[in-house]
């Protein structure tokens, strides 16, 4: 490292994404930092999830993590006097390249995490996915990078204190700070004015009935088939409700639902939009749902909280810290059918409980999980590394 700063004297930083990540992240990034990124390739899906409206250069990377972990040590040895900061998502191959370069050149790093690897990887064992096999020598592999990389790496940045707690057991970790990057656009996802009629009629969305809002990923960890079997027992009880989904595998969630004989009340599409869309969807909603069986921090509650619209949730992970039984949202114990179409029941048939909960949600969002304090945060801890 030469020690020369970027254009303007910012931060030359390189953002090295492993699986994927959210252009609010990279664009929040771009707006602090002279940012590169690194990204290895997604077959079949996104690198970054939108196209991006703020400038950082981007290099797609082999598709093998293994293939992808050397290009990263080898583009980064070639960059090292171009960088002042290294930002790797997670702890695993990838993360390895860059501690290593990171200690042989002085560069400054720090693993951004964002999901726990291995909790993620263990639901595989719940089976509700056959396409995601459960494999225990890889499981096994992920434990092992963890735990190199917390003997080689200088720093984490958590957007949790269950992720911390997730990255404070791999080992002899050095430096753990709480960033929940890239937070909420609080001034984009806010409280409607508008009616919900008249949102769902400029969306198309159905007139009547409740809506419940799902926009999780289809992954094992995210326990679509929970809410499937919840929504098919609200209905078998006279409930007139439909499900809203936005993702990339909403094609495999409506064949779930369909299992679930639900599928004529399913709507389901690509994703769409966070920055413009997104908000609208909750808006529209009367209530989200986060049913996953292991979480970081989840973000999708943090947004219908913004637009304070009640939140359901799992009592797991990071959402423990967000969505408070009785006080910010509704919560029930990991994969329980019975226990979640209760809570939507509570959530929809008491308006006005559900406005105080979701406006205490607003709250908390505003004070702990905006967008720019969030950034600011971040940008203030790199500085800081920088110098050190």
């Amino acid at each position: 490292m030469d020690g020369k700063a970027g254009a303007q004297g910012r931060i030359r930083a390189c953002f090295v994404v492993e699986s994927g990540t959210d252009a609010r992240l990279v664009e929040g990034l771009a707006e602090r930092f002279d940012l590169s990124v690194i990204a290895r390739e997604i077959r079949g899906g996104v690198e970054i999830s939108q196209r991006l409206e703020r400038g950082a250069s981007v290099v797609v990377g082999s598709g093998s993590r293994l293939g992808f972990s050397r290009k990263v040590w080898k583009l980064l040895r070639d960059r090292v006097g171009q960088l002042d900061y290294v930002i790797v998502q997670g702890y695993g191959a990838a993360a390895l390249a860059v501690n290593i370069v990171s200690r042989s050149a002085g560069v400054p790093s720090g693993m951004l995490v964002c999901s726990p690897a291995e909790l993620y990887y263990e639901c595989r064992r719940s089976n509700l996915f056959p396409s995601r096999v459960f494999r225990r020598r890889e499981l096994v592999i992920l434990k092992a990078l963890a735990k190199a990389n917390a003997r080689l790496g200088s720093r984490y940045f958590v957007l949790s204190r269950h992720l911390e707690e997730v990255v404070r057991r791999h080992g002899s970790v050095k430096r753990v700070d709480i960033v929940p990057v890239y937070g909420v656009d609080t001034g984009t996802f806010v409280p409607s004015r508008e009616d919900k009629s008249l949102l769902r009629a400029r969306s198309g969305l159905p007139a009547e009935g409740k809506l419940i809002f799902f926009g999780s990923r289809i992954a094992p960890e995210k326990d679509a088939p929970t809410l499937l079997k919840a929504c098919a027992l609200l209905l078998s009880r006279g409930n007139n409700l439909w499900l809203l989904h936005r993702s990339g595998g909403f094609r495999e969630f409506v064949r779930e639902a369909s299992q679930f004989g639900v599928a004529s009340r399913v709507i389901a599409t690509d994703a769409v939009d966070p920055r413009r869309d997104l908000a609208r969807d909750y808006q529209a909603s009367d209530v989200c749902v986060q049913a996953s069986r292991e979480e970081g921090l989840g973000f999708s509650v943090l947004e219908a909280m913004a637009c304070a619209v009640p939140v359901v949730a799992a009592a797991v992970g990071g959402l423990k810290e967000t969505v408070l039984d009785g006080c910010t949202g509704w919560t029930y114990p990991v994969g329980d059918a019975e226990a979640l179409s209760a809570r939507i029941e509570e959530a929809i048939s008491n308006p006005c409980e559900a406005a105080r909960r979701a406006q205490a949600g607003r709250e908390l969002v505003c004070r702990r999980y905006e967008r720019q304090l969030v950034f600011d945060r971040l940008e203030a801890l790199v500085k800081a590394d920088t110098r050190g």
